[in-house]
């Protein structure tokens, strides 16, 4: 039976960084992808017009890449979600889970450096939690490349994998469709590069005995 799929970016990105090749492991299994963006670009928060254009077909190209059968953009500014009062950010999340009643959620790393990715994780776990949520049955923190490697060094931010999917046979398309991201992406050693994926996927790959992989956080399961 298929399974609803929901993957939680608070920028455009940040579901292919972290869970790209998972997503398409989910796709090619015939489970239902959803995908909610938190923050937006716009002209009234200083973006040309002509970069908002561009980034508007970037989410159409991606989208139809992974095959998502809905896409809700919650429209929060970006690099500005800790100014944003959490119980908005919470409601607002709230009301797509309602909406969209996903299985398994992707979220970002909560320790991640980004306070956005902090704001998003947060919220949505205070959003996905039993009473309110019953239909939700696995949780999952992805890492984002630049954000989640770039954490200070303290214990309560680290990133501690305890879930791996193998992406062995979607690592290619995975860094196909990062590279419609063109402002986001760079030559090594940029963080987000197509030789640092490849890297970490090898990585994550080596801890789980496949050619590559990514890691997760696993939050919640129940079954």
């Amino acid at each position: 039976m298929p399974v609803r799929v929901l993957v939680i970016s608070p920028h455009p990105d940040d579901e292919t960084l972290g869970c790209g090749g998972t997503l398409l492991k989910h796709a090619d299994r015939g489970d239902e992808l959803f995908w909610i963006i938190v923050t937006s670009m716009s002209t009234e928060a200083g973006f040309e017009i002509e970069r908002v254009k561009r980034r508007d077909e970037e989410l159409i190209a991606v989208s139809k890449a992974y095959g998502f059968r809905e896409v809700i953009k919650l429209g929060f500014p970006a690099a500005g979600l800790d100014t944003v009062p959490k119980a908005g950010l919470i409601k607002r999340l709230s009301e797509a889970f309602s909406v969209l009643k996903p299985e398994t959620i992707y979220l970002p790393h909560p320790g991640d450096i980004h306070s956005d990715h902090r704001a998003a994780s947060e919220a949505a776990l205070s959003a996905a939690k039993a009473f309110r949520c019953p239909w939700i049955r696995r949780i999952s923190a992805y890492e984002t490349l630049s954000e989640t490697e770039f954490a200070p060094p303290f214990a309560s931010r680290a990133f501690l994998p305890n879930s791996f999917s193998d992406i062995t046979g979607s690592l290619e398309r995975k860094i196909e469709i990062m590279e419609t991201y063109a402002g986001e992406t760079g030559e090594h050693p940029f963080p987000r590069s197509r030789d640092s994926i490849r890297a970490l996927a090898a990585l994550r790959g080596a801890t789980a005995g496949v050619k590559y992989a990514e890691a997760f956080m696993a939050l919640k399961e129940i079954w």
